[in-house]
């Protein structure tokens, strides 16, 4: 059983999985961070109470930080001790590094979280990876870092996650092939001939996750599964050739 988490990317759909399990499981949370959703993160720092939390910008800092301090609830739940708020980059690699969790779940999107996960490695946190972006554009200093140190790195998005378990208690080198599953995107069941009238607007309405709009643009146009390839051959040492995607 961990000693206790840090969560970074709290109110996004992983953040918010990862606090239920947390919950279910009565882990103590140790730090949260987020971009700018201050109602959501305010709501789960009363519940939680973690030592460290951290947003995007300065200004929605200031607000969180006036409504911790103005809630008479969480004052008497506190009893005595405060909640430390930061923000930006700083912020973020304080609470993926600086408390006395011992896993650190990386799902914050995009670049913006590659020095949190360097950062985590470096303070030999486990670090449970939901980031792909570190892998894409660092793998080799994720990785490498990661076995320097003697940190887990547990991806914990589907694919790979699943492919880790398959994986338990076998030698990399049993590996002949790894195969991705994809769900198709949102256009699987249109008729090639009807593809090249797909409009812009078209791609970026996914039927089934409100994902932003770039990474929603990455799933209709099967890029996002191109970078799932990269991440799966750093994080399971194989080669790109012996990976396949269904």
């Amino acid at each position: 059983m961990t000693k206790g988490i840090a969560v970074l990317g709290s109110t996004g759909s992983i953040g918010a999985q990862t606090l239920e399990v947390a919950r279910f499981l009565g882990l103590r949370v140790h730090a949260l961070a987020a971009g700018e959703n201050v109602d959501l993160l305010f709501t789960q720092t009363r519940e939680f109470l973690p030592e460290f939390v951290s947003v995007a910008f300065a200004p929605a800092a200031d607000r969180l930080h006036a409504r911790l301090n103005s809630d008479a609830g969480l004052l008497r739940a506190l009893d005595g001790r405060t909640i430390e708020v930061g923000y930006g980059d700083a912020g973020l690699r304080k609470a993926a590094a600086g408390t006395d969790a011992e896993t650190t779940v990386a799902a914050v999107s995009g670049a913006a979280g590659l020095p949190a996960v360097l950062a985590a490695i470096r303070a030999k946190k486990r670090v449970a990876l939901a980031n792909k972006e570190s892998l894409v554009m660092a793998g080799r200093l994720v990785t490498s870092g990661a076995k320097e140190r003697g940190v887990d790195l547990i991806p914990v998005d589907s694919e790979h996650c699943a492919i880790f378990q398959c994986l338990a208690g076998s030698a990399r080198g049993d590996v002949r092939r790894l195969v991705l599953t994809a769900s198709g995107g949102p256009f699987r069941d249109r008729p090639v001939a009807e593809l090249a009238g797909i409009t812009p607007e078209q791609a970026a309405a996914h039927p089934v996750w409100n994902m932003g709009k770039k990474i929603s643009i990455d799933s209709a146009t099967m890029m996002n599964k191109g970078l799932e390839v990269i991440e799966a051959s750093w994080l399971f040492g194989v080669g790109r050739e012996h990976i396949d995607v269904l």
